[in-house]
């Protein structure tokens, strides 16, 4: 098992959080479904393992790493891998949309004046194409593309282009790896029980919050 990397210090503003960054897949976007239904065409297209139905739920209690591992993928692969869901993904948009309730807490969030950021290894065409025209209007910055393991980096960047301080921000994701990102740069970190990984594999990395319905988000931000 890999060892949770140590926390950042991190000094809360007095205001509470400012900037959120969300995570698409699987925390705004209702596409594990989808990803279970494709990814063992996706496996034979590049020689890894397939994923036997009762492996599913085995396989959301594990990290990245993890299934990377069972899965037989080798790191080499993962752009291309990447490259092609997206690819994939464009192609049954019309069969992906947000989680219910979505839509309305990100209006709240910015109601609230809570600048938003998306952060995913997506692509910016097909996550506004599954929020729609309204919800993507409310996202202030995307930053797309970041492979599996780089989401550090683009928070990062996100803390540069809003000027806003580690401190104010949060990250929302609904993978292990979304929690150490945050924890690598500082920002805090709420994990979300309703997307790919388990409940139970998220609340053993101790997040800041665990989250179980889409309506408690906006509870972050005050009010």
């Amino acid at each position: 098992m890999n060892t949770p990397p140590s926390p950042v210090p991190r000094v809360p503003d007095r205001n509470g959080y400012r900037l959120a960054i969300f995570d698409f897949d699987g925390t705004l976007a209702d596409s594990f479904p989808w990803f279970v239904g494709v990814l063992n065409g996706v496996a034979d297209r590049y020689g890894f393992n397939r994923v036997q139905a009762d492996e599913v739920e085995r396989l959301r209690g594990y990290d990245a790493r993890q299934i990377m591992r069972h899965l037989g993928v080798s790191n080499w692969k993962l752009p291309f891998i990447a490259n092609h869901m997206r690819q994939l993904m464009a192609r049954d948009i019309d069969g992906i949309g947000p989680f219910p309730g979505v839509p309305e807490m990100l209006r709240a969030l910015n109601g609230r004046g809570v600048t938003v950021a998306i952060v995913s290894s997506n692509s910016v065409e097909n996550i506004r194409s599954i929020l729609g025209a309204e919800a993507a209007g409310q996202v202030a910055h995307y930053g797309c593309g970041a492979s599996l393991f780089g989401k550090a980096a683009k928070f990062r960047k996100m803390l540069r282009i809003t000027g806003i301080p580690a401190g104010c921000a949060v990250g929302i994701g609904d993978e292990v790896r979304d929690i150490d990102a945050a924890r690598k740069v500082g920002i805090g970190c709420a994990a979300v029980t309703w997307g790919y990984a388990r409940g139970d594999a998220l609340a053993a990395r101790r997040p800041d919050r665990l989250l179980r319905r889409v309506e408690e988000i906006p509870g972050l931000f005050g009010g």
